[in-house]
């Protein structure tokens, strides 16, 4: 392998979309890594992509790009319903991995790219970046060192705005569709219930009401009208297998500004991690944006400042690109090293699983054990 690691992104689109706003700034600030190949599915924007990122070669072709010898990790960040087609394109290269969450549209599709991707014996990232926001990383922490006695239970609020007018924009069109697994409950529900897991452990037994609030939208490019098939409310009560109980109500469609809050209460405190306020509003749903500690003892609520470990790299100055910078730099690690610390694709087959079980209870009103 090259001094540096050599990333090809598959999606990236040089005008809008996840690869822009957070895969790229994190790359050109990270000193292990050097984008040297990017592709779309078009040879226009392909072109525009590699002169604004400053990457050596553009693709239409995502298995050319994974073939390329000076792409050593493929990123992979289009569409869900194509991510099996592209991973494994990737994997059958030989290529280092890094999925975006969700890794594929259905559990039955996580499972085979699990199976593969240990089978080619790469790496393998699934991008579960909340686990690494400082926020996050650093209730773990006390959580664990019993800062808040027996842990007793978890409350988690998140709301966002999208869909809360009558329009939508034509790209988000594909998310109101429950069979393209891109929806509330996958994108969001997949987040949050990673993040309750890796700061509480797992998950015992849960119950669902899965909600169309608003069953129709127009797109406003075209005036297209959408029916709504995947839920844009999400109810859950869970038991963790420590014993604590968990509550979340998630949705979309919110008038005000969207915002995140999860409670942590134990014996000997409560713990609230909640979002700050953000230039573009997208950036405060929790995988993305900034957290924020409080806890109270006694009553009373004080901010937790974060260590000095904890705090943002100051070379990643764009909020959406903070996370996912961390889980590449623990990415880089591991490709050095031969270690595996980043989530994986077994681990997101497995929340796959969680999501299903989600589904299960919603359909038949009842709860449902969770053995992994």
């Amino acid at each position: 392998m090259a001094e540096k690691i050599r990333v090809g992104i598959v999606g990236a689109s040089p005008d809008r979309g996840w690869a822009a706003r957070a895969h790229v700034p994190a790359l050109r600030a990270l000193p292990d890594y050097e984008l040297t190949a990017v592709g779309t599915s078009r040879a226009e924007s392909a072109a525009e992509a590699a002169r604004r990122f400053g990457a050596a070669h553009a693709f239409t072709d995502a298995r050319e790009l994974a073939e390329h010898p000076e792409v050593d990790l493929v990123t992979i960040t289009v569409k869900v319903p194509a991510h099996a087609e592209l991973v494994r394109a990737a994997l059958d290269a030989g290529k280092h991995v890094y999925c975006e969450w969700p890794l594929a549209r259905t559990t039955g599709e996580a499972e085979l790219l699990a199976k593969a991707a240990r089978e080619a014996g790469v790496h393998h990232a699934i991008g579960l970046q909340t686990r690494f926001a400082p926020a996050i990383a650093h209730a773990r922490e006390l959580v664990a060192d019993g800062h808040l006695g027996r842990i007793t239970s978890a409350t988690v609020f998140t709301a966002r705005g999208k869909g809360s007018g009558a329009e939508i924009p034509a790209w988000a069109a594909y998310t109101f569709d429950r069979a393209n697994g891109a929806g509330l409950l996958e994108v969001i529900g997949g987040h949050t219930l990673d993040a309750l897991e890796f700061l509480l452990g797992d998950i015992a037994e849960i119950s669902a009401g899965l909600s169309v609030q608003h069953p129709r939208y127009t797109v406003a490019e075209t005036g297209r009208a959408v029916a709504v098939t995947s839920p844009d409310h999400v109810l859950l009560t869970a038991s963790l297998r420590r014993g604590a109980v968990v509550s979340a109500h998630l949705h979309e469609a919110e008038a005000g500004d969207p915002r995140t809050r999860i409670e942590i209460a134990g014996t000997a405190g409560t713990l609230a991690l909640y979002s700050t306020g953000a230039e573009k509003p997208e950036d405060v749903q929790l995988p993305i944006g900034e957290l924020r500690l409080r806890e109270a003892r006694g009553g009373s609520w004080r901010e937790v400042p974060l260590p000095d470990r904890f705090q943002p790299d100051p070379r990643v100055p764009v909020v959406a690109a903070g996370n996912v910078s961390r889980l590449y730099t623990r990415l880089a690690e591991d490709i050095r090293t031969g270690t595996r610390h980043v989530p994986d694709f077994a681990e997101g087959a497995r929340l796959h699983r969680l999501l299903d079980a989600v589904r299960e209870s919603a359909e038949t009103g009842t709860r449902q054990r969770f053995a992994g």
